[in-house]
């Protein structure tokens, strides 16, 4: 998606953001498959641009807006999908 020119964020560069984010999304992959034999289910959420202190609160989505995708994923049964990247809209492909 980095390398997409359409995107709204194409052109900021944050180099150092985008490296932990990628870090953050294979480490969700890695748990996923080292507790696949358990009941716990290990999903990354992608808040998109969130009104935070990080961001000088300038994001155009309130804190409470990604928090319902956090609070959907935390509170699956244990069949739930793991290992995944999701938004408001479902599974987003990193």
């Amino acid at each position: 998606m980095n390398s997409d020119p359409t995107l709204e964020f194409y052109n900021v560069k944050s180099l150092a953001y985008n490296s932990s984010k990628t870090a953050v999304n294979a480490l969700t992959g890695f748990f996923a498959k080292e507790l696949s034999d358990t009941p716990i289910d290990i999903n990354s959420v992608c808040p998109e641009f969130t009104a935070t202190d990080l961001k000088g609160n300038s994001g155009y989505r309130s804190v409470e807006q990604p928090a319902s995708i956090v609070l959907k994923l935390a509170t699956l049964n244990s069949y739930g999908p793991t290992g995944g990247f999701f938004d408001d809209d479902g599974v987003v492909p990193w």
